[in-house]
């Protein structure tokens, strides 16, 4: 029989058959992922870096990485430092999360901009990354090309794309 043990820090081992315990890598909660890109959103919308931010927080930017991707949970002194450094409230970082309702129990906030995560998200860092390298013509016409895209898929599908 196998047993399973739950440490503090709620690492899960499995015994294997060598009976060597090996730990179960978790994936991040959906609540800290939200979290850290609610962070990452905000930070960008606030035109810091992660390394500018992070030492303003008094952490490692790879430290900011790890909770901008949610692979650790911020606690709640460095959201509300985190907050504090953007100007925006700790409870912002919720907005937008599966059952987070307004104090009033009213209607939900809105979830941040798709646009805003997106450039926050692994994909569009390197996209962004590439397109900076590129000389402002060469990127002018990158963007035309992807408008024409988008209008040619608009029109395939039927539906308004931005």
């Amino acid at each position: 029989m196998q047993h399973r043990k739950i440490t503090a820090t709620s690492t899960i081992f499995r015994a294997t058959d060598k009976a060597v315990m090996k730990p179960v890598k978790q994936a991040p909660h959906p609540a800290d992922q939200h979290v850290g890109r609610q962070i990452a959103a905000v930070r960008l919308q606030s035109d810091f870096s992660q390394p500018q931010l992070a030492g303003m927080i008094g952490i490692s930017f790879q430290q900011l990485q790890k909770y901008e991707s949610g692979r650790n949970r911020v606690s709640a002194s460095m959201l509300y430092k985190i907050g504090s450094v953007l100007g925006v409230p700790a409870s912002r970082f919720f907005e937008g999360l599966p059952g987070n309702v307004t104090a009033a129990g009213g209607v939900p906030p809105l979830p941040a901009d798709e646009r805003i995560i997106f450039i926050a998200s692994a994909e569009g860092r390197r996209l962004m990354e590439g397109l900076m390298r590129l000389s402002p013509k060469v990127r002018a016409r990158v963007s035309s090309l992807i408008s024409a895209l988008a209008a040619d898929l608009s029109q395939a599908d039927g539906t308004k794309r931005q």
